[in-house]
Order: structure tokens, then C-alpha cells, then sequence
């Protein structure tokens, strides 16, 4: 991968102790980890080291104990859902620096996994303090960075290590920016964007950046209702910035300067109440009842968004076209999604998607795998696309 070190340039590793910071920061209840996802998704680059006969040395946070030990933040209820993953012993230590950690290192063997408690129980971490940084590359000799999720932070486990001793990008670190890269960096067009979620003014700088990056922009969910009405049109009750309606109208100009086409329903479900089985009508656009609230686009809008899918090579995604929590305001988002999905799966479209709910509704459509690439990395998925340089990323550079 250009611009990066990954694992196929480090050699020799055996015997070496290699810093891996992953994420870890996944869902608990009642001492039980609820959703493995995060953890599966790193298991690669931890079983590709310790087969390699590294000694894998895990670097994680959990939670915001905000510098200080937290006994409900603590990682050692984790180090068993890793073990039940990765189908191999790992090893634990209370501190990720000092005596605790120095000594669990010094106790590895090659092929051994270890766990040090969460990073965050020091001040120094969040600060990227030097001094904290040093600490922790004292038990290293090389460091792998598979955890993109936390590439947006300059912290000393995500970007200041990358400074003190000879970094690489884990496997799944390296999947993460080789998908970017042909989403937006380097993308086979026409690319469309598809943007939704609940407000314009979450996504101001996404929408800013993307109008100058892809043929098509695609807006859906609450926020189109702010372009709706920066335009002119009527949307009843909906939830809408009005404040931002000048906002709006500046990113349309920006885009037809760019070149960038902008896609707003045509037409919408509404309902007078926003529950689930909720009495809807299906009308265009400019005829919205002004008791009623805008909570899905309709087929029209549905079947715009396909044309552009048909014409396009690339498609990036983050925010539903609905409400899809609740049926039947789900119905654009599962229709669109499974229509992107066929044309991956026939190779027609190179498909990238990420963000909460963007993956949740792909989950909901039972469509994640046919995706080219789903990120589950939240905040650097959405700083990526909205432009932004990400410390951990920046510092893997070569």
C-alpha cells in the first residue's frame, strides 16, 4: 500500500515485541461482551503476529475513565472475550506502563499474547504526554497500529508511538485506508455520494468537502428537509433547520460550481405521528400537509437514486434515507441498500459505507457482506470524509 508500512514489510519478527494497538472499546453488559465485532475484526493482524512468533503486546482504551484507574473501565473482562475470538491464550497485566507491564513483557515468550490494562487510566494518553509515550514504547520494539477507529485522536497509543519506535499499519488498518482510497482518494467515477441522518448542521464540513469530490450527492434522512425548505418547498412539521436553510443554499451553489449533480426527494412518506405502524400517505415533494411530518423519501426519489446507482462506479455512504428505526419509514433505506449491494455483487460498483447507523441499517437489510467495504470506525470514518488529516494515519506515513 502506498504511503504505508504494513505487516508484509516487517520480515523478522520473531521473538521481537511488537506494540499493537487495536480497538477494544466494544459493547459490555453485566461483565459480558454483548457484540464481538470489533474484536474479530483485529484478530488477523494479533494471530498473524503470534503465529509469526512475535510477542503480541495489546495496547487498547475502554470507555472514558478520564486518566485515572476505573474499575468498570477495566480491560481484564475483555482479555476473555479476545481469548474466546482468537481460540488462544491472553495473557493480562494491571498497568500498560511501569513495573506490572514491564514484568508480564519480560515473562512473554515468541507466539505469546498479552493484554495491558486500558490506556486511558493515564493522564498522559489523551495528552499524548512524551513522557507517557515513552513509557509505553519501553516494552516495544516495534510498533502496528490496527486500529483506525482511534486514528482521528492524537493520543500517545494511536500517534505518538508512531514517532518512537519503527510503525506499520495492522491488516485491518490497512483494509480500512485501502477501501478509502477507492472510495474517495482515488476513485473509479462517476462516484455518488449518499448522505442522510437527522441534521445539516452535523455535516456541514462532510457536505462542504464532498460536493468538490463526488459526480452525485445524494441527501436523504432529516437533513434534506433543510435543503427542501432552503429551496422553497414546504415540509409541514418535519424536523428542519430553518437556521440553516442559507447554509444549505451555499453547499447547492458550491456544488453546481463543482460540478457536483445534488439529489433531493421528489417525493415522501408522511405521517402525522412518528411511531411505529403509523398511518403514512405517499405525495410529492411540494405537496406535504402542513400537519404532517416528512419521515422517509418515496419510490420516485427511491428510483432517482437507482439511476444514479446504474451510471455510477462508485458509491460512498453515510446516514440513512429514513427514519429506519421504525416501520414502515425503513422501506428507502433497505430498497437502495440491497439494490447497492446487487451491483457490488456483480462487480458493477465499488461500494464503501460507514457510521452507526449506516451500518446498522446495512445489518438491517442483511447486506454488510456484500458491501466492498463496511467501517465500523464512527468518528475517523466521518473525519475522513469530511477532508480531515487523521494523526494515526498521518504518522504511519513513510
Amino acid at each position: 500500500m502506498a504511503g504505508f508500512k504494513t505487516l508484509d514489510d516487517l520480515k523478522d519478527v520473531a521473538g521481537k515485541r511488537v506494540l499493537l494497538r487495536v480497538d477494544l472499546n466494544v459493547p459490555v453488559k453485566d461483565g459480558e461482551v454483548t457484540d464481538t465485532t470489533r474484536i474479530e475484526r483485529v484478530a488477523p493482524t494479533i494471530t498473524e503476529l503470534s503465529d509469526k512468533g512475535a510477542k503480541v503486546i495489546l495496547l487498547a482504551h475502554f470507555g472514558r475513565p478520564k486518566g485515572k484507574p476505573d474499575a468498570e473501565a477495566s480491560l481484564q473482562p475483555i482479555a476473555h472475550a479476545v481469548e474466546a475470538v482468537l481460540d488462544r491464550r491472553v495473557h493480562f497485566a494491571s498497568s500498560c506502563i511501569g513495573e506490572p507491564a514491564k514484568k508480564a513483557v519480560d515473562e512473554m515468550t515468541g507466539g505469546d499474547i498479552l493484554l495491558l490494562e486500558n490506556t486511558r487510566f493515564h493522564a498522559g494518553e489523551e495528552k499524548n504526554d512524551p513522557e507517557f509515550t515513552k513509557a509505553l514504547a519501553a516494552n516495544g520494539d516495534i510498533y502496528v497500529n490496527d486500529a483506525f477507529s482511534a486514528a482521528h485522536r492524537a493520543h500517545a497509543s494511536t500517534e505518538g508511538l508512531a514517532h518512537l519506535l519503527p510503525a506499520y499499519a495492522g491488516r485491518t488498518m490497512q483494509a480500512e485506508l485501502e477501501a478509502l482510497q477507492r472510495g474517495l482518494g482515488d476513485p473509479k467515477r462517476p462516484v455518488v455520494a449518499i448522505v442522510g441522518g437527522a441534521k445539516v448542521s452535523t455535516k456541514i464540513d462532510l457536505l462542504t468537502n464532498l460536493v468538490k469530490k463526488v459526480d452525485c450527492l445524494v441527501i436523504g434522512g432529516g437533513m434534506a428537509n433543510t435543503f427542501l425548505a432552503a429551496r422553497g418547498t414546504s415540509v409541514g412539521k418535519s424536523l428542519c433547520e430553518h437556521d440553516l436553510r442559507e447554509t444549505a443554499k451555499q453547499i447547492m451553489i458550491d456544488a453546481a460550481e463543482a460540478g457536483c449533480a445534488i439529489i433531493l426527494p421528489v417525493d415522501a412518506v408522511v405521517a402525522r405521528k412518528f411511531e411505529a405502524g403509523a398511518e403514512t400517505e405517499t405525495v410529492d415533494i411540494d405537496a406535504v400537509p402542513e400537519d404532517a411530518m416528512i419521515l422517509d423519501v418515496g419510490p420516485k426519489s427511491v428510483e432517482k437514486v437507482k439511476e444514479w446507482l446504474d451510471r455510477a462506479d462508485t458509491l460512498v455512504w453515510n446516514g440513512p434515507l429514513g427514519a429506519f428505526e421504525l416501520s414502515p419509514f425503513d422501506k428507502a433505506t433497505m430498497e437502495v441498500a440491497k439494490y447497492a449491494a446487487r451491483r457490488t455483487r456483480e462487480s458493477l460498483l465499488v461500494s464503501v459505507a460507514g457510521g452507526g447507523d449506516t451500518v446498522a441499517a446495512l445489518n438491517q437489510a442483511d447486506v454488510s457482506d456484500d458491501f466492498s467495504y463496511v467501517s465500523t470506525a464512527g468518528g475517523a470514518f466521518l473525519e475522513w470524509m469530511e477532508g480531515k488529516d487523521l494523526p494515526g494515519v498521518a504518522a504511519l506515513q513513510k
